[in-house]
């Protein structure tokens, strides 16, 4: 940890503010809600990045509050599917380039359809991934949904 990770890069590039925050994970408790507790930070200002394959659509990526689950019939009418389902922890490096708890919207293998859920712009800030296990990068929600293109929705 301390080194700067490409998302980390990726928004000091575009110009976005951004602060860091680094904690100690738990390889047997990689849950948002313990990164969350871990920064200090409310739980419905944290978010997880989820990565999940439509039917008709393919990959998309979802990013939701870390005490929220994403509602699969609301994440599919967000993606124009008929169904969608989360990818396989398994998959998840190939497609993404990143590992499970350290998933990040920013800066991934490939440009998928993004999602945030709209409850995000309730805050000045959210901490997000940062694309590396134990590290968060918190910076402000709609800045950081405009560089990624993602659309708001009510997917929880």
């Amino acid at each position: 940890m301390g080194t700067k990770t490409n998302a980390i890069r990726l928004v000091a590039q575009a110009g976005i503010p951004c602060r860091e925050c680094f904690y100690e994970y738990d390889e047997n408790d990689l849950s948002g809600t313990h990164a969350a507790d871990a920064i200090g930070m409310p739980r419905e200002q944290v978010f997880k990045t989820l990565v999940a394959r439509g039917e008709r659509t393919g990959i998309h990526v979802f990013c939701i509050p870390v005490c929220c689950e994403l509602d699969l019939k609301k994440a599919a009418k967000a993606a124009g599917d008929k169904s969608i389902a989360l990818v396989p922890v398994k998959e998840l490096l190939n497609l993404t380039g990143y590992i499970r708890g350290g998933c990040s919207p920013v800066g991934m293998k490939r440009k998928y359809p993004t999602h945030f859920d709209e409850t995000c712009i309730l805050y000045d800030e959210i901490a997000v991934s940062a694309g590396e296990r134990g590290h968060q990068m918190i910076l402000n929600p709609e800045a950081l949904a405009a560089f990624v293109d993602a659309d708001l929705s009510d997917i929880t």
